[in-house]
């Protein structure tokens, strides 16, 4: 396993940091799920019972049999709309060895193979193909003869000649898989496909999943985590990119839980987390981030980015508050009536004139006396 290296997080070294890093479930579907999307593209008819409808393209060549397959789906019961099964809610991509599948799964598996790598589909599959005359056992809401309708996402596959699953690999088999699909996730990023890059990450993670990492000591599990930490990583830094900062966050938290003091998994949360306005969490984060990397300048800048945000917020804040608390406005006179100041200007003339006939009587009385 290649050692990482210690670097700064900032934006000008972006590609390399992804090159040593990574993350979870990546393009939730494109609508919310509960229903079958509506599709408007042509309908491809692959079996007597099985159709297919693009709702995104994919990439390369389509798998062969016995290609170990990754991919997400969510399943309908095409007469009740009742949908039964959802590996994206799951958020555990599932394995399928095309020409090896189950029998419920034939359909799936028609599909599947007419499928490129990242490609998203909806097809409609007949209860032949499906869970036939007895409908199923694991899924009480499968009637019997139920066709069945999936939307399904092609995570990507690898071709194996005898289909040789996960289970059936040895430890160092199943992560130098994982290291080889994140290498080309390294690659795929380096040239900006993001969505294609996130795809071999996710790969990789698949090889090296919970049930897998419980089962490994020592090493081993040391082996495991300097491929699966990074792959969660570099998923991060890809759904920043992308602006999908609530996934980028779920990515980092997953490594945090393995290494609560993985600088890289806090800078690259408290990014997320800035970018959605939560600006306390993300401090937290930077401040944690800076007692494991202290001279490292993309944390200090972040840090600083959020001093003059605060700023503006408390400079905005005092203008407002000065308007609402600030001194009252002074009351303007009130116009006077014009027969009102003639008759207050009378008043003052009388009194004037009393004073003066009251001092000149004073005088003469004076002269007499």
């Amino acid at each position: 396993m290649e050692e990482i290296p210690r670097q700064s997080f900032g934006k000008d070294d972006e590609n390399e940091r992804a090159m040593e890093e990574a993350a979870v479930v990546p393009g939730e579907p494109l609508q919310d799920g509960n229903c079958p999307p509506k599709v408007e593209s042509a309908v491809e008819i692959l079996q007597e019972k099985v159709t297919k409808q693009i709702i995104k393209e994919g990439h390369g060549q389509k798998p062969t049999k016995y290609a170990t397959c990754f991919l997400h789906y969510r399943a309908w019961t095409e007469s009740t709309q009742h949908k039964f099964d959802d590996t994206w809610h799951e958020q555990r991509p599932f394995e399928m060895v095309l020409g090896k599948e189950k029998n419920e799964m034939v359909g799936l598996a028609v599909g599947v193979s007419s499928m490129k790598a990242g490609e998203r589909a909806l097809l409609h599959v007949g209860w032949e193909l499906g869970y036939g005359k007895e409908g199923s056992f694991s899924f009480p809401n499968v009637p019997p003869m139920a066709d069945i309708i999936y939307e399904v996402e092609l995570i990507g596959f690898d071709e194996v000649k005898e289909g040789k699953a996960r289970g059936d690999m040895t430890a160092e088999e199943r992560i130098g898989a994982a290291d080889r699909r994140k290498m080309d996730g390294n690659s795929l990023f380096k040239e900006e496909k993001l969505e294609e890059a996130m795809q071999q990450y996710e790969m990789a993670i698949a090889y090296l999943g919970d049930d897998f990492m419980f089962q490994l000591f020592g090493k081993y599990r040391d082996m495991a985590l300097a491929v699966k930490n990074p792959c969660h990583l570099n998923m991060a830094a890809c759904l920043i990119k992308l602006e999908r900062y609530e996934e980028a966050i779920a990515q980092c938290t997953i490594v945090l839980v393995e290494d609560e003091n993985n600088a890289k998994a806090l800078f690259r949360r408290g990014k997320a987390r800035a970018e959605l306005g939560q600006t306390d969490a993300a401090r937290e984060d930077f401040l944690k981030a800076r007692k494991h990397a202290p001279e490292d300048k993309a944390i200090l800048r972040e840090l600083r980015l959020l001093d003059e945000h605060d700023k503006a917020i408390y400079k905005k804040q005092k203008e407002i508050y000065r308007g609402i608390f600030g001194p009252p406005p002074q009351p303007k006179p009130k116009p006077t009536n014009v027969l009102i100041r003639i008759w207050q200007w009378s008043i003052l003339v009388c009194q004037w004139l009393l004073s003066l006939i009251y001092r000149l009587f004073r005088r003469e009385r004076h002269k007499a006396d």
